[in-house]
Parts: structure tokens; C-alpha cells; sequence
């Protein structure tokens, strides 16, 4: 394992950028994950990292001696920081002091939407999106497109959010909604507080894409008018609207509802 014990080393200046810098994430086509259940989650389910770092705690904790250990067995990369250095890149309170650089996967976009997907428009809150993510996964979804105005799905706080909900999606960064939503081979629901159809009322045992938008504004009248279905979900009480990740958690889950019955 190498050590590195100086903040002026050009690697770890590289790294610290990496940590903080949404645009360097994007121009480098790598990102961070951090702690235990994400860097678990990563071996599992897509590899070796590019390379491993630990703080001079973590390397003792029981759970980041076994990462390493496997690490080096495979002959991969890990690097050792004093805690004061590795707290300055992790954004994680209170961990156990490991993550992983990885690259971020590039995916062509399809020519057309065959398969059950979600579309985000302009959604912008990280936390949303991971949630989002996260429940997309849960319910069988294998692919997510976001739009250029949608929060960048590799950031720290979607990946925690989406608690390795990533690993298991093809995720479509920048993507022109309008041009899919045009060409889709499958149905396609937009969801909207103004729609007359109720989301119970449509079907959904078969493969659909999914539309949701801005926390604000919700999905520009540009997308509503391209799906095929604009659907609402009816609510009791006094409040106006479900939270984004909230109304895609439950449109989800009414499909995995028909689908099973």
C-alpha cells in the first residue's frame, strides 16, 4: 500500500479535486465513492476499483482491512492518507475512512425506449434523484435519462443517497428527452398535478417510461405533450403536491403492484 502524507503531492491534489469539484468529476469521467456499503456494492456487483483509499484509522477497522486485503490480492491499487488528509476528501460524517475512485460509466443512448426507464427533467435536488434512483431499482427499472438540467447522478450526495442503486441501472447522463419520448416503443406517463387520469386507472403491466420533473415546475409542457399518458396521483388532505422522489416511489410501485397481481 502506498502512503502519501503531504496535502502538496500532486495525486492527492488530484484527489481532493476530485472530492470537491462537480466540474472536475465531469471533465475527468471518474468520481469518489465513499464508505463501506458503497465500495462492498462495487465489488459485487461491477469490479475492481481504479483505486482504493483508506485513512490510517480505517486501515485498522475490520471491514476496510478485509476490502484491502481482497484489493491487494488482485494486485489492485490502494493508498493510505494520515485521517487529517482523508477527512478533507470524504464528505461522509462519522465513517469507518474508506472509499473508491472509479470511473463513471459512458453509455451510448438508445435509439429507441423499449424497456421500463425513467426520464428526469430538470429534477435538481440530489437528494430527489438519488431517491429516485434508489426506488427505481428496487422496482425492476434498468434505465434512468436525465436531462442536462438534472443533478449530476455520480455526485456524492446521489450516489449516498441511491445507496448503490447506480451499480445495477444504465444511467444516461445529458440526454435529449424530447427526441425519446417522440420515438418510444413503449408507453410513456408524465406526471402532473393538472392531469385528469388517475394513476390507478392506467395500465401498467407492461413496460412503460416514466416522466418526472422540477420540483417546482414539474415536467415542461414541452414532454407533457409528447407522453402518451399525463397521469396524477389523488391525495386526502391539505397539502399540494407529493415531493418528486415520493410521487416516483409510489407510480413505481403501483406498476410492481399490477405487474404481480
Amino acid at each position: 500500500m502506498k502512503h502519501i502524507t503531504s496535502r502538496d503531492n500532486a495525486q492527492y491534489k488530484d484527489l481532493k479535486q476530485m472530492a470537491t469539484s462537480a466540474s472536475a468529476r465531469r471533465k475527468a469521467g471518474r468520481t469518489l465513492l465513499d464508505g463501506v456499503h458503497l465500495c462492498e456494492t462495487w465489488l459485487q456487483l461491477r469490479g475492481m476499483p481504479e483505486q482504493c483509499i483508506v485513512s490510517e484509522t480505517g486501515a485498522k477497522h475490520p471491514e476496510v482491512a478485509a476490502i484491502v486485503a481482497k484489493l491487494e490480492a488482485a494486485h489492485a491499487h490502494c493508498l493510505q492518507l494520515p485521517d487529517a488528509l482523508y477527512e478533507a476528501l470524504s464528505q461522509v460524517e462519522h465513517g469507518v475512512g474508506v472509499m473508491f475512485l472509479v470511473q463513471t460509466p459512458v453509455k451510448a443512448v438508445p435509439a429507441a425506449l423499449s424497456v421500463n426507464a425513467v426520464l428526469l427533467d430538470n429534477v435538481q435536488d440530489p437528494g430527489n434523484v438519488g431517491s429516485i434512483l434508489r426506488s427505481a431499482a428496487a422496482a425492476g427499472i434498468t434505465e434512468v435519462y436525465c436531462s442536462a438540467g438534472t443533478a449530476f447522478c455520480w455526485s456524492p450526495k446521489v450516489l449516498r443517497a441511491a445507496m448503490g442503486a447506480h451499480f445495477v441501472l444504465d444511467i444516461y447522463e445529458g440526454a435529449e428527452l424530447a427526441p425519446l419520448l417522440a420515438d418510444a416503443k413503449i408507453a410513456t406517463l408524465a406526471t402532473s398535478g393538472y392531469a385528469k387520469q388517475k394513476l390507478y386507472d392506467v395500465d401498467l403491466d407492461r413496460p412503460v417510461a416514466w416522466v418526472f420533473g422540477h420540483e417546482g415546475q414539474g415536467v415542461s409542457d414541452q414532454l407533457l405533450s409528447l407522453a402518451r399518458h399525463q397521469v396524477v396521483i389523488p391525495h386526502l388532505g391539505q397539502v399540494e403536491s407529493l415531493n418528486v422522489a415520493a410521487c416516483a416511489a409510489v407510480c413505481f410501485f403501483e406498476q410492481v403492484r399490477q405487474r404481480q397481481s
